[in-house]
């Protein structure tokens, strides 16, 4: 996508989950009242840092339900190893399978692909953090190339709060 900018509204996408529920950004945010969205694209079951990761988001859940963040992570990835992911760490937010990359695309999230300068257990997307609000519009935005530097989820807590704190008013 040429033109992916804060305060655009996301484009809306619809994916199932581990579970075989449908998802849709634009039916999360119609039913999620003021709650925002933290869209997390991870790379995939096989990856230490991204299940680590994912580990972290489980215990941080609860504080995220607090402040009104719906946590939605998506990946590229084998849907029954998604399954048993979810299974084995009891996982409650939703693991959405982008089958057909089409979230990746149109998010314009960093795909490793087989014409990467480096080996990285082939081809996949990498990791990409997107937060919508309330109406639907994009207000924060971070994409890697690579499994690191990616934000500690108690770094997107600050980064959530600093943005609800700074966030202009829409003008009635």
């Amino acid at each position: 996508m040429d033109d992916f900018r804060l305060n655009q509204m996301a484009p809306d996408f619809t994916l199932k989950s581990t579970g075989g529920e449908e998802y849709s950004l634009s039916k999360m945010v119609e039913e999620s009242g003021d709650d925002w969205q933290l869209l997390v694209f991870f790379r995939g079951s096989w990856c230490p840092a991204c299940m680590e990761e994912l580990k972290q988001f489980e215990e941080e859940k609860e504080y995220f339900d607090k402040h009104q963040i719906r946590l939605t992570t998506i990946t590229y990835d084998d849907r029954e190893k998604l399954e048993e992911m979810v299974d084995e760490h009891g996982f409650s937010f939703p693991v959405l399978v982008d089958e057909d990359m089409d979230f990746l695309q149109t998010y314009d999230v960093h795909f490793h692909g087989e014409d990467a300068p480096y080996e990285d257990h082939g081809t996949h997307g990498e990791p990409a953090y997107f937060l919508v609000d309330d109406k639907g519009k994009l207000l924060y935005q971070q994409r890697q190339t690579s499994p690191f530097g990616r934000p500690h989820p108690k770094e997107l807590r600050k980064i959530i709060l600093y943005i609800r704190k700074n966030l202009k008013q829409e003008p009635e």
